[in-house]
């Protein structure tokens, strides 16, 4: 009861600030930007995230969560589009949809998998926001069981989680997590201040890398530059077929496997760094092995649509637990979701569910009412999403590209931005063509400030406790809680090892000589070793002391990847390599006769400013790469600027200058 007497003030409040028009408002601008950003394969809510996140700051905080969640809500929803009507995963929640889903469009019932597919999605959304409301109920008085050990043991939980899973060869996972850690300390110490990893001699380094950049270079860049690559329609049909009632009656009768599948989501959700990557295989094969007749899956198998469907948005209700609970992020997605909470203001965490509970329920709801609002789009655009993307992806890169560096621009106001988002978005393109795990880089970058934190906090507390009594010190650092986050961490990456081979699929990825891949690994491992010396001349023993232990882990986990592939044959999957086979090798444009052209943009805007540089881009890439005519190129070019610069006016924003605005005084934007 006096749970309830707490929480439903609470209640009351969050009811009454989501449905104010102006909460509406935003809710459904981040809806249909999550609809616009789940369409294009591969981009899903962290690209989308990190394109908001430079506009939310000042904004009203509920305002701000709004935009967000309601983006993120419907990602998972709108990224079926690129599952069943491309056979392309349309985010990393959606791989196992293209099994059964693909077939069924290619037999002319796109429209009943899209149905069920949606409808999946509404339920297990709001389930999932159902289930978090109630385990907000029971886990907030056990927050205050949760001190800095605990915190720092429950990260580690996370960091290992993603690590082991994430990754089909599971060294790769451990080592990706350590690389993201490791940049992550790149710039000013939060302990004494001091500046590492060549923050001291390159200013722009000093407050670290920004977690917009991060997350566009490593996740949208790559999936972009391979579509690019591709140059053709996204889809070469736009015909849905019929059967969206067949659909619907479908996930009713399968209803009971849908309510499995959205617990499964919730409880994979709540692991910390797990999420989308996993969720859709976990649920893809329970609903396979919980199934008498087996022989139709992966040929076209309805069921095969609703388990993955319901999951994966009901994986969002669950990852908000760690995220909001503990601040610990509970898939790539939260992790960039993570920081737009702290740049409106609030402190992710045991303090924010303790002093801002009508906020944390503000979250939960629109969660709910955006899955609403998202299933609802879908079905009523689907016809129209299925002709936008016979459109080809030449024609709609270069705007997609412009769109994610002006959002990068805005993290610093510094040409600075558009350097780190190119260098930071190569590493992605080889993390994606050596399958090392994106989404465990990114959760160790996330992680990587908190973690030092939590670490430096729990020495200097322990080390007093210990010279004035050593029991009292062994208390603090090995209380229940932190023994039972141990045994679950142990556990878990036990289970992980065994596992993590049945959880990704049964796929086996094109591999080629050991050159490329060995290359790339001495490469990472050069810049660890180089980061772990560089860390290690520090005087100030707390501000390196993080640094060089992960640095050293991850050394190890890479040393261990050179064994393996000395001793393996160029078959194993440890050399796996995307430019070897698939749709990577056959592409008819090369990787790098791509970048050339955004490296081209980036040369041009150091030297005449932004939007001009832009402006020869499009025109350029529009005629030679896309090969329409000069007339159509400047139309084109003309709404790309023009839709920019009402961004930029609108939002109060800046472009980046080149050199040429330094000698000669230009109107906005050309300033």
């Amino acid at each position: 009861m006096d749970l309830l007497a707490t929480a439903l003030p609470a209640l009351g409040e969050a009811f009454s600030l989501i449905v104010q028009p102006e909460q509406i408002m935003f809710l459904m601008i981040g809806v249909l930007l999550g609809l616009s950003v789940g369409v294009f394969p591969g981009l899903g809510g962290i690209a989308g995230l990190s394109l908001v996140l430079p506009f939310i700051f000042g904004m009203d905080p509920v305002s701000g969560l709004a935009l967000m969640v309601g983006l993120i809500a419907v990602v998972p929803t709108s990224d079926t589009f690129a599952s069943v009507l491309l056979g392309i995963p349309g985010s990393t929640a959606s791989q196992a949809t293209v099994l059964d889903g693909f077939p069924l469009a290619k037999r002319g019932e796109a429209a009943r998998a899209l149905a069920a597919a949606f409808a999946s999605s509404l339920f297990g959304g709001i389930l999932g926001a159902i289930i978090l409301t109630f385990f907000i109920l029971i886990a907030r008085p056990l927050i205050l069981a949760f001190g800095t050990p605990e915190m720092l043991m429950i990260t580690l939980l996370g960091l290992s989680m993603v690590a082991i899973l994430a990754g089909r060869v599971p060294l790769k996972g451990v080592a990706a997590a350590g690389l993201g850690l490791m940049i992550g300390t790149i710039g000013e110490s939060d302990a004494s201040g001091s500046l590492r990893m060549a923050s001291y001699s390159i200013p722009y380094l000093t407050d670290g890398i920004k977690l917009v950049i991060v997350g566009l270079g490593i996740f949208a860049i790559p999936e972009i530059i391979a579509l690019l690559r591709q140059d053709r329609a996204i889809s070469r049909s736009g015909g849905l077929g019929s059967g969206w009632f067949q659909g619907i009656r479908d996930w009713w009768a399968n209803i009971w496997l849908s309510v499995r599948s959205a617990f499964i989501g919730v409880i994979v959700g709540v692991i910390p760094g797990l999420g989308g990557s996993v969720v859709d295989w976990i649920a893809y094969g329970f609903t396979v092995q919980g199934a008498k007749d087996k022989s139709q899956f992966g040929k076209g198998d309805i069921r095969g649509v609703i388990g993955p469907e319901s999951s994966n948005n009901a994986k969002e209700g669950g990852g908000l637990v760690p995220t909001l609970i503990f601040g610990i992020p509970g898939s790539g997605s939260m992790a960039v979701f993570l920081g737009g909470i702290a740049l409106l203001g609030y402190d992710p965490g045991p303090h924010m569910v303790r002093n801002n509970l009508d906020i944390t329920y503000t979250i939960v709801w629109s969660l709910a009412l955006a899955n609403v609002f998202g299933a609802g789009l879908c079905i009523l655009l689907s016809g129209q999403i299925a002709r936008i993307t016979t459109i080809r992806f030449t024609l709609v890169a270069p705007f997609l590209f412009m769109l994610i560096a002006f959002a990068a621009f805005q993290s610093s106001q510094s040409l600075g931005d558009l350097v780190m988002l190119l260098g930071i978005g190569l590493l992605g393109i080889f993390l994606r063509r050596f399958e090392w795990s994106r989404p465990a880089f990114l959760i160790g970058f996330v992680l990587s400030s908190q973690a030092e934190s939590f670490a430096n906090q729990a020495v200097q507390i322990s080390t007093i406790r210990f010279r004035n009594d050593f029991w009292s010190g062994m208390e603090y650092i090995f209380s229940p809680v932190s023994i039972g986050i141990l045994i679950l961490l142990v556990v878990s990456v036990i289970i992980g090892i065994r596992q993590g081979k049945k959880i990704l699929g049964n796929d086996t990825p094109p591999t080629g000589a050991k050159r490329a891949p060995l290359m790339f690994l001495i490469a990472v491992t050069a810049y660890v070793a180089v980061a772990v010396y560089d860390a290690s001349t520090i005087n100030v023993l707390r501000d390196k002391i993080f640094p060089v232990t992960i640095g050293i882990v991850t050394l190890i986990a890479c040393a261990a990847l050179m064994v393996r592939m000395m001793a393996q044959p160029e078959t194993d999957v440890v050399f796996a390599d995307l430019e070897s086979g698939g749709e990577d090798a056959a592409a008819p444009h090369g990787l790098w006769s791509t970048l050339a052209w955004f490296a081209f943009l980036l040369g041009l805007s150091a030297l005449v400013g932004f939007v001009l540089a832009l402006a020869v881009f499009l025109v350029s890439f529009l005629r030679l790469r896309a090969n329409v005519s000069w007339v159509r190129a400047v139309i084109l070019t003309a709404i790309g600027i023009g839709v920019l610069a009402f961004l930029g006016g609108s939002l109060g924003r800046d472009f980046p200058p080149g050199l040429l605005q330094e000698y000669v005084n230009l109107p906005w934007p050309l300033t």
